[in-house]
């Protein structure tokens, strides 16, 4: 399913995550430490920086990173503060790449991004479609209602009526699961695709979309495995279909899941008192499991004074 959110950095991350996420728990119960350093510190961008930091200067800013995730400094950290640190994360990083991109797009260095840059950025030329006029070729028409949609959401996001995009405008236009005055939109654009006979609601099978069951057979497991979803995920109040905030629920990314999941992997792999949570000794313990100082991917945090310095 696409809402036309475009998000680069999200989209990698969740990528990243979902894949390692379903294999951190493979049929010979490999751990995978790279993951673990990832979802706390980052990405790979600075293995060489990384194993050109002494071992006091790794060592001072893990305990830091590891003070920082620990909200109530009780000296543990839980569940729920991991997850928390971990969908932080995945903000900072978003938004930082949003700041990149804004740069790349802003031709002009005028500080605001038009249409035509964006198109520009994108396709390398000025794309511009006939609302009103269909196309024949069923990939072009494909293309033509993504690009429309992609539009709409370039227009919702600008705010001050200028004729471009300044940056905050261009976080919601890139991020729009993260910005309050964008959250309608994205429920609308969502109807709009889904909320076939126009009740503001999706039911089950305007959820399975195009799926028509035959009587003569099982439905496959895909078709299971989505029916489950829809109720036990999405339809909260188990009425046979979502209203606009469940539909929310389904279409922005559940960052919030991914994290919980990770959480209780790095607890799962790390806690040897087995009381659910995590010392600082049992991380610094643990240090080739959570950090490795080998050259692999350490991760962007102990390179960034956002995460490490004393004052987040």
């Amino acid at each position: 399913m696409r809402l036309g959110l475009r998000p680069a950095a999200m989209g990698l991350l969740l990528l990243l995550l979902c894949a390692t996420a379903s294999s951190a728990g493979d049929s010979q119960g490999e751990h995978r430490t790279d993951y673990d350093r990832e979802a706390l510190l980052g990405g790979q961008e600075e293995v060489d920086e990384y194993v050109k930091l002494t071992p006091e200067e790794q060592h001072k800013r893990l305990k830091s990173i590891i003070k920082k995730i620990d909200l109530d400094s009780d000296g543990f950290l839980t569940e729920s503060e991991l997850s928390s640190w971990i969908q932080m994360s995945f903000k900072h990083y978003a938004m930082q790449e949003a700041k990149q991109q804004f740069v790349e797009y802003d031709k002009n260095s005028d500080g605001s991004v038009s249409w035509d840059e964006y198109n520009i950025q994108m396709y390398d030329r000025v794309i511009d479609f006939d609302e009103n006029t269909a196309l024949d070729d069923a990939e072009e028409e494909s293309f033509r209602q993504l690009h429309l949609k992609d539009k709409k959401r370039f227009e919702k996001a600008n705010q001050d009526l200028d004729p471009g995009l300044n940056l905050e405008e261009f976080i919601a236009f890139e991020h729009p699961e993260e910005v309050d005055y964008m959250t309608e939109f994205v429920i609308q654009e969502a109807l709009e695709e889904h909320d076939k006979n126009g009740d503001g609601f999706v039911s089950l099978e305007e959820f399975l979309g195009d799926y028509r069951r035959d009587p003569a057979n099982e439905d496959p497991e895909w078709i299971l495995v989505e029916k489950d979803r829809f109720l036990n995920d999405y339809d909260k109040d188990t009425d046979g279909r979502l209203d606009p905030q469940e539909l929310l629920s389904w279409v922005v990314p559940n960052n919030q899941g991914i994290a919980q999941e990770e959480a209780l992997h790095l607890i799962d792999e790390m806690d040897l008192n087995s009381d659910r949570k995590l010392s600082e000794a049992e991380i610094l313990e643990n240090q080739d499991l959570f950090l490795t100082s080998e050259a692999t991917d350490y991760g962007r945090q102990l390179h960034d004074e956002y995460f490490y310095h004393d004052e987040l």
